[in-house]
């Protein structure tokens, strides 16, 4: 079974996702990466953001740097790419 799932996540691309997205589908990206519920990744963020703030940094970042679905390269990409040398 563990076999499975690391075959499964090596062909997997994390992205962020459109559909289940409420936000900018980081969350939603994530639990379908990982395989678990997107509710269970929403409330773990809600807790960083609660206790300390940094659920909040967390997911800015994320969107950051997780492409979107159906994009080959980040935000921060896109930025780092466009600039003139």
């Amino acid at each position: 079974m563990i076999g499975n799932v690391a075959d499964n996540m090596r062909n997997k691309q994390l992205q962020r996702l459109r559909k289940g997205r409420v936000v900018a589908g980081v969350c939603a990206g994530l639990a379908d990466y990982f395989g678990v519920d997107v509710t269970l990744v929403r409330l773990a963020f809600a807790a960083l953001s609660v206790f300390g703030g940094a659920g909040v940094l967390f997911y800015l970042v994320a969107w950051m740097i997780i492409p979107e679905e159906d994009e080959s390269a980040s935000i921060v990409e896109n930025m780092i790419n466009k600039r003139p040398p």
